[in-house]
C-alpha cells in the first residue's frame, strides 16, 4: 500500500460562535486580560468536529474569487520577521507589489500586520504575545471595511476609491519553518450563507472599537487547508469585497485548528498576516 506523502483531509474540533441573542450586542476585546488570560467577551463559542481537505496538489482549485482565498508560492526577500519597523520598511513594499501582481490591483494600502508565534501558557495580552486564533471568524464587516477606507486613507481620496471595486485582504505566511503546528483552516466561500451564518461582534481595543463577524455552524460549511505551508507559500484571504452582486465570493471565514494529526515535537507555529486595502482602478 501507497502511503500519501501528505494527508487527504484531518478532522478537527474549530469553535464557532454560539447563536447570540435577539438585539445583544456582541463584544469582544482584542487583549486578554494579563491576570487571568481570557478575553472578555459576552458570548459563548460552540465546538464542532469538521473535516477539513487538505489541498496539496490542488492548488489551483481555489481563487479569491471563487472561493475566497487563494493560494501562491512567492519567497519573500524579508526573511527575519523579528522587528516591526523593519517589516514595515522592507516586507511591506515588496508585499504591496506582490498583491497588485496577483490581484491586479491598481493601489493597495497595508495598514497593520500581526506576527503570531503559539506559546503555551502565555497571556495574549498584547501586540507581541499574539497566538493563533482559534475562533471561527471574518476580520471585516461592512461597515468597519468602509470604516478603515476613512481611517487610513486621506479625506480626499476615499470618496473616490470608494465609488469603485475595493476589498481588504490579509496576505498570510509561516515564518520560520512550515505551519504543520496549528494550521491555517479556510472555509469554502460558496457554502457559506452569509446572512444566515454570520453577525457583526464589536472588537474593544484600548483605545477604539472596531467590528469582525463572528460565524455561527453550518453543516453545510466545506472546510480547507494547506498541510505544512512553508514561508515560501502565502494564502491570500478576502475578508471583504464591495462586489456583493453574488458573482463573485464575498468574505472568508477562517481560522487556526489544532490538527490532531500533528506529530509530537513538531515546531511551535509562527507566522504573519499583513491587512491590506486593495482598490481597483
Amino acid at each position: 500500500m501507497t502511503v500519501p506523502i501528505t494527508p487527504v483531509s484531518t478532522t478537527a474540533t474549530l469553535s464557532y460562535f454560539s447563536d447570540p441573542p435577539d438585539g445583544v450586542r456582541i463584544y469582544q476585546c482584542i487583549n486578554a486580560d494579563p491576570k487571568t488570560g481570557i478575553h472578555d467577551k459576552n458570548w459563548t463559542p460552540a465546538d464542532k468536529d469538521v473535516v477539513l481537505e487538505n489541498l496539496r496538489g490542488k492548488e489551483d482549485s481555489v481563487t479569491l474569487d471563487t472561493c475566497g482565498f487563494q493560494y501562491f508560492k512567492r519567497p519573500s526577500k524579508h526573511v527575519s520577521f523579528l522587528n516591526d519597523s523593519e517589516i514595515e520598511q522592507e516586507y511591506y513594499p515588496e508585499s504591496i507589489e506582490l498583491i497588485k501582481e496577483l490581484t491586479g490591483a491598481g493601489k493597495v494600502v497595508i495598514f497593520d500586520h500581526t506576527i503570531r508565534r503559539r506559546r503555551p501558557g502565555l497571556s495574549d495580552d498584547n501586540p507581541q504575545h499574539r497566538q493563533p486564533v482559534a475562533q471561527v471568524h471574518v476580520d471585516q464587516t461592512t461597515a468597519s471595511a468602509i470604516a478603515r477606507v476613512h481611517r487610513h486613507l486621506p479625506a480626499s481620496e476615499a470618496p473616490a476609491l470608494l465609488s469603485k471595486r475595493f476589498q481588504l485582504i490579509n496576505l498570510w505566511r509561516p515564518i520560520s519553518h512550515a505551519a504543520v503546528d496549528w494550521p491555517l483552516g479556510l472555509c469554502d466561500y460558496r457554502s457559506v450563507d452569509v446572512e444566515k451564518d454570520t453577525f457583526p461582534v464589536a472588537l474593544v481595543y484600548p483605545d477604539r472599537e472596531g467590528q469582525t463577524l463572528g460565524v455561527k455552524y453550518n453543516p453545510n460549511h466545506r472546510w480547507k487547508y494547506f498541510h505544512a505551508m512553508t514561508p515560501d507559500e502565502i494564502v491570500l484571504i478576502k475578508c471583504f469585497d464591495s462586489v456583493q452582486d453574488g458573482s463573485v465570493a464575498r468574505l472568508t471565514p477562517h481560522t487556526g485548528f489544532k490538527d490532531p494529526a500533528t506529530p509530537e515535537g513538531t515546531p511551535l507555529r509562527e507566522s504573519i498576516e499583513l491587512r491590506a486595502l486593495v482598490f481597483y482602478d
